[in-house]
């Protein structure tokens, strides 16, 4: 029988934390995360950042690195809360909570529909430094995970996958490129591995008045 390779998966992550800009040289005494401007006023712990995919891109969630073989979707937005906010240089750390995803089809062969993506075991630790360097991290224990729900020739199939830790460039957004994620579970049908690619922006601080784009000193 010929397998159907599923596309792979996981954003989660984070597919699962927060695009972040990179701004031009802060002045001293700066936090690492503004509001508003570079240098501008500091994020407050607590404030809750979203993003979702800058505009006219998507989300890839392929079955091989760098393949055109997989799952696309056209929406995907991230939240999370700012957890620490040091002075410049320095790193930030957040607490993602949330990750989703729609709009979703695949063009792997066998597959008709896609029925959900979903990002279990949330929220992940975020850590954002100065240098433009974003990593995912789970809980003690724990995984990155993400849920794939496939319609296919041979009825539905669910696939989970998970990844270790997850690695961001913030430059003008928050890039995810090849991330990889290994199947933890489901059926033979299910690809052994998935390779998740996306790209957020902005990011916004939704707990200030007009919710205003934030940067990374």
């Amino acid at each position: 029988m010929r397998r159907y390779p599923l596309s792979a998966l996981a954003a989660t992550a984070a597919l699962t934390t927060l695009a972040l800009l990179p701004a031009p040289a802060a002045s001293a005494g700066s936090a690492v995360l503004t509001y508003g401007s570079a240098a501008g006023n500091a994020v407050s712990v607590g404030d809750v950042l979203t993003a979702s995919l800058a505009n006219g891109t998507t989300a890839t969630l392929a079955t091989s690195s760098n393949g055109t073989s997989g799952i696309t979707c056209t929406a995907s937005t991230l939240s999370a809360t700012v957890t620490s906010n040091p002075a410049a240089p320095g790193i930030a750390t957040e607490s993602a909570t949330s990750q989703t995803f729609s709009g979703c089809t695949s063009n792997v062969f066998g597959v008709s529909a896609v029925q959900s993506v979903t990002v279990n075991a949330m929220p992940y630790n975020t850590s954002a430094a100065s240098d433009g360097t974003v990593t995912v991290t789970p809980a003690p224990g724990s995984a990155i995970q993400t849920t794939v729900v496939l319609s296919t020739l041979l009825g539905s199939v669910t696939c989970v996958y998970r990844a270790p830790s997850l690695s961001a460039v913030s430059t003008s957004s928050l890039t995810f490129t090849n991330q990889a994620f290994t199947k933890a579970s489901g059926s033979f049908l299910c690809n052994s591995k998935g390779y998740f690619t996306a790209t957020y922006a902005p990011v916004a601080d939704s707990s200030v008045s007009g919710s205003p784009a934030v940067y990374t000193n």
